[in-house]
């Protein structure tokens, strides 16, 4: 019998709520989990030593196709080995398939049946990405985990659009699929490497499109699991729309993914967000937000985001949050960071990152600790009454 690329096994549930442990061909993650971004082969403001460090443990980053395909260039980064030693980064990778970051183009890109032209970020130069170039770049970057090539429609888009977008997405991905398993077949996959219990393989996902239109979303789903991936991402979220009917959707559709493959919502988002989604059976998550909003002074802590360059830290000596055991609250205070803030010092948006990216790993600890102690409604209640409180 063939070995399988990843393996996912749940080990405690709560309603829809679930723990699990996704064994990929470099690490064991624990889920639910929240996925560091690290768009161009690097997560912002922050060393790889740094995310292995024992009060942040990151178990998989995710890299972009787009940015890296673009430059770099697969060339390159072919030339180095794959897209692991190239960075230097040992754990897990999953990349995305650059369909997000080309839909966001917006006018500048065209769309056809065969892919997607568009004009270089970087150059200027002209482009075209489709399923199968995507599947020849993630081949080559030998991520741990691909994603299909998909087109985003926004969560509001009307019924006829998003019958369109999700009807290409569901070629797209027959493509993908063909495409991927043909490079797997050629030995193109940069980062394979011999694991016991697993292939060695990439692992492949599909992802879930249709806008805010359920109907769409389910049939988008029955079209996937019919061509059968390793695990299902729900794309398209989080681009807009109400909040309201983001997780709409999320409650529809992610408890009709297959139980026994892992449930991926993209670019999903708050410290609130992470538990709503956990509630409603999601097991994978990955958002900018606590490296963005470090870089722009605002930490995330277990009373609330606290903006740094408030007058009001000038003097106050104690930790960003006096709940975290991270190294930076462990030595730091918000009068200090505050004023490397207000300096243009680089370590203020280091730290604030640092301690930023703790806090949603530490959260996500917590929620699969409430979870197999079967206390997770109970946990994300205080949780949420005292983020809602506000920081002091």
């Amino acid at each position: 019998m063939n070995n399988p690329p990843i393996t996912f096994q749940i080990l405690a549930r709560e309603g829809q709520a679930r723990v699990g442990i996704l064994k990929t061909r470099r690490s064991e993650i624990e889920t639910p989990v929240f996925m560091p971004v690290g768009t161009a082969g690097s997560v912002k403001g922050i060393r790889f030593e740094q995310l292995e460090r024992e009060d942040l443990d990151a178990r998989i980053i995710l890299g972009n196709t787009y940015h890296l395909w673009l430059r770099p260039g697969i060339d390159t980064i072919r030339a180095c080995g794959g897209l692991h030693r190239f960075i230097g980064w040992d754990r897990a990778l999953l990349t995305d398939s650059g369909g997000f970051q080309v839909w966001s183009l917006g006018k500048l890109r065209k769309i056809s049946e065969e892919g997607t032209e568009f004009r270089s970020h970087v150059d200027g130069s002209r482009q075209f990405l489709s399923p199968e170039v995507s599947m020849e770049v993630q081949a080559a970057l030998g991520s741990d985990i691909v994603m299909g090539f998909d087109e985003c429609a926004p969560g509001q888009a009307p019924a006829d659009e998003a019958r369109r977008s999700m009807e290409l997405t569901a070629r797209w991905a027959r493509r993908s699929r063909d495409r991927f398993d043909t490079l797997q077949r050629e030995g193109m996959d940069a980062g394979r490497i011999v694991v016991d219990g697993l292939s060695g393989a990439q692992a492949l996902f599909g992802i879930v499109q249709g806008a805010s239109h359920l109907d769409l979303r389910r049939e988008s789903l029955a079209r996937k699991v019919e061509i059968g991936f390793d695990g299902y991402a729900l794309g398209g979220l989080s681009v807009g729309e109400e909040k309201s009917v983001m997780w709409n959707v999320v409650g529809e559709i992610a408890p009709l993914m297959p139980a026994d493959r892992p449930r991926y919502l993209m670019g999903v988002g708050t410290p609130e967000d992470l538990l709503e989604g956990v509630a409603l059976g999601v097991d994978m998550f990955d958002c900018v937000l606590p490296t963005r909003n470090g870089r722009n002074g605002q930490a995330f802590t277990s009373r609330g985001k606290l903006n740094i360059k408030n007058a009001h830290w000038t003097t106050d000596l104690r930790p960003l949050d006096e709940a975290c055991n991270c190294s930076v609250c462990r030595r730091h205070s918000r009068a200090y960071l505050r004023h490397l803030y207000l300096s243009g010092e680089m370590l203020a948006a280091i730290l604030l990152t640092h301690h930023n990216l703790a806090f949603f790993l530490d959260t996500m600890r917590r929620v699969r600790q409430s979870i197999r102690s079967g206390k997770f409604t109970q946990f994300r209640q205080e949780f949420t009454e005292i983020v809602n409180s506000g920081a002091e």
